[in-house]
């Protein structure tokens, strides 16, 4: 395959909430364009795009997945992407290479909350949108409805280009508003016959039309002048007023289609090559230098030096590692070398891929524009910039929300820890969102992700392709202990069992520190009571015993030792004595400076609907949480809280079940405080029967 001129590529991300039938859309467009043979469905696991066993289970993208198809001698890269809460990152990270992004809808559910946050993705990188108003085959549908609900939370940037030729079980074709042209629909073929627009609609399409011709002229500075003047505008100067307007952000045109029936997928390709800007088009972008001596200008350009981005990893048991990348500027082949801007080393390009789900075919090279798949790299992740080393660029890495749930997991089969480990960090190079730690404090294995969902897909996958299974368990609070008050006390220790003994004698006196945080040791040792040589130890006896403090075993922080006094003898003392001894001294010593237990407490950020808020607040209350204040985002809110962690380990589920699943949060911790006493008791005997266990 020669290079693609950059002019005649399209990207599109296939963007929208979970059920509004994107990945059945992907389909209808493959079967249009020729790439299969048949419509492939949903519903019974046939569809080219959700391939992955836990896709088909639960009928729904997982992952982002690409397809090339050529239309009219472009090429188009089309990203089908999950609109399922759990996983819409794939979808945010996928609109950071795209130049265009196709917003489905689901004519029944109108604008949802995902619909929602994805235009606001779109408008803060660039991204040129069209809307595909699919399901409209489905009883209650309706289009003018969903213009409604797309005016009222995106202002007029939405605009109708067709209108539906019948509703809901009837509905058959469309018109064509730029070109007055009617299309109607029969079989799956997705190919519309061009007929005479319907005469009940003549009205609803001069409206619509007059609508669209309105929008197209104030989009444009050079149009409104001539449009208020009452000169009419031509065909052609519509046509490219709209096309700007489209690649600039200011117009979306909206379509009408059924992807199940094929109903008006033809009319879409058309859109979407007219429409959505090139990467040549896009311009140029100024990325930083991996030296740090300044910023470099990217373009669409075949000539010019590589620059490729990363934005998802496949990590397939038998093909293994799978990279599918945008290459920003320049070209590669097959033994191209390239540097990581992340590692420092060089990576050879090896296989280029093109992609339509699962299947791929090999190319010889590839140019500036395109999405491909790249197999075989050493060491290259998601985020990774890989790039000519005589210009070495480094794109800025994706970023990340912090994950929403976490939960401590143990091997079912004793002894496979350390299987389960490396499984895990091998299911995180495909998917970032999830994270996987080893808490040194509570020495639990601790993975996190956006929701329950999320992590219960990542443990299916990692059981039947690694073999490996895990319980899930709420993780342990990291609890700490410190003191309110000083104290004193000495920490002696004799042994004499024949022969040399052990002796080490110190005093110490112990104060909170200022802001409860730390350690501080001040040693205050004068005329030699206790040698030099020793202090040291009595030192780490201390800090070894800190980390399990006399209330619940959590670990000890805020707290000023002073070693003030103690003896030693010429023959028996060791710095073993001396270690032991101030272990006995601190445990003392804190016992007597009433010892408080401390818990993290979290700043937590709850985005929901208007109407959910009172739920909301009342349940953060319930959970000893503290407002911090509200702001209001169109029809979303967002309300701040300061709420203990240990009443957000199962918060996600709860908050889906009074949001109807619109609901988010994140949280990160902000401080400790002391736990109330009337918990104190319930969670010391939980340490108990843990360190029982």
């Amino acid at each position: 395959m020669s290079l693609v001129d950059p002019a005649k590529i399209r990207n599109v991300a296939v963007v929208g909430h979970r059920g509004c039938g994107k990945t059945s859309l992907v389909e209808a467009i493959l079967h249009t364009a020729g790439v299969k043979n048949r419509l492939g469905s949903v519903v019974d696991g046939t569809t080219a795009m959700d391939h992955d066993e836990d896709e088909i289970k639960r009928q729904m993208t997982i992952s982002a997945s690409l397809a090339h198809v050529d239309w009219d001698k472009r090429k188009f890269n089309l990203v089908d992407t999950p609109g399922e809460a759990s996983f819409i990152t794939e979808a945010t990270v996928t609109l950071s290479v795209v130049e265009g992004a196709l917003l489905v809808v689901n004519a029944v559910s109108k604008v949802e909350v995902q619909t929602e946050r994805l235009w606001r993705r779109c408008e803060q990188l660039g991204v040129a949108r069209l809307v595909a108003v699919n399901m409209l085959d489905r009883e209650r549908a309706d289009f003018d409805e969903v213009l409604v609900a797309l005016g009222e939370r995106f202002g007029a940037t939405p605009v109708a280009v067709a209108l539906p030729i019948g509703t809901d079980l009837s509905f058959s074709g469309l018109v064509d508003l730029l070109d007055m042209k009617a299309y109607t629909y029969s079989g799956t073929t997705g190919k519309g016959q061009e007929t005479t627009i319907p005469d009940d609609m003549a009205d609803a399409v001069e409206s619509a039309r007059l609508v669209l011709v309105e929008r197209i002229a104030e989009s444009d500075d050079g149009l409104i002048e001539k449009y208020l003047e009452g000169e009419e505008l031509t065909h052609e100067e519509l046509l490219a007023a709209l096309k700007n307007s489209v690649a600039e952000g200011r117009l979306a045109p909206v379509l009408p289609l059924a992807a199940t029936k094929n109903i008006g997928t033809d009319r879409l390709l058309e859109m979407i090559e007219f429409g959505l800007p090139s990467p040549a088009r896009a311009g140029t972008r100024s990325v930083p230098l991996v030296d740090g001596s300044g910023e470099a200008d990217i373009a669409a350009e075949l000539d010019a030096p590589t620059a490729i981005v990363v934005f998802k990893t496949i990590s397939d048991q038998f093909s293994g590692r799978i990279n599918l990348a945008k290459i920003f500027s320049g070209r590669i082949a097959g033994d191209s070398q390239l540097l990581n801007a992340r590692t420092g080393e060089r990576e050879r390009t090896g296989n280029i891929l093109t992609m339509v789900g699962k299947e791929s075919k090999g190319i010889d090279e590839a140019g500036a524009g395109d999405i491909v798949a790249l197999a075989k790299l050493k060491d290259t992740a998601t985020g990774d910039t890989l790039t000519d080393p005589a210009r070495a660029v480094m794109f800025p890495p994706v970023e990340y929300p912090p994950p929403a749930i976490s939960f401590a997991i143990t091997a079912k089969v004793k002894g496979e820890e350390e299987k389960v480990s490396s499984s895990l960090k091998r299911l995180i190079e495909e998917d970032p969102a999830m994270q996987f730690r080893f808490d040194p404090q509570t020495h639990e294995m601790i993975m996190a992700g956006t929701s329950q969902v999320h992590v219960e897909v990542v443990l299916d996958k990692m059981k039947r392709r690694f073999g490996v299974e895990v319980d899930l368990h709420p993780p342990r609070v990291p609890y700490r202990e410190t003191i309110r008050k000083a104290s004193k006390a000495q920490g002696r220790h004799k042994k004499q069992t024949g022969g040399r003994g052990q002796f080490g004698d110190c005093w110490i006196e112990i104060e909170p520190l200022p802001g409860g945080e730390g350690f501080l040791f001040e040693d205050a040792i004068v005329g030699g009571s206790i040698p030099r040589g020793f202090i040291p130890a009595v030192e780490k006896g201390i800090v070894e015993t800190m980390e399990r403090g006399v209330i619940a075993g959590y670990p000890v922080v805020g707290v000023k030792v002073r070693l003030f006094d103690g003896s030693y003898h010429n023959v028996d003392s060791s710095e073993m004595a001396f270690k032991i001894a101030g272990s006995l001294a601190f445990h003392k010593a804190m016992e007597g400076a009433a010892p408080a237990l401390l818990e993290p407490v979290m700043n937590v950020e709850v985005t929901a609907p208007e109407e959910s808020m009172g739920d909301i607040m009342g349940d953060l209350s319930s959970r000893r949480g503290r407002p911090q204040g509200s702001e209001s985002l169109g029809e979303m809110h967002v309300i701040r809280a300061q709420v203990p962690l240990a009443e957000m380990l199962v918060y996600a589920p709860q908050l889906r079940s009074m949001t109807g699943g619109r609901g988010s949060y994140t949280m990160e911790i902000d401080h400790y405080e002391e736990v109330p006493s009337h918990l104190t008791d319930k969670i010391v005997e939980e340490a108990k029967a843990a360190k029982e266990e």
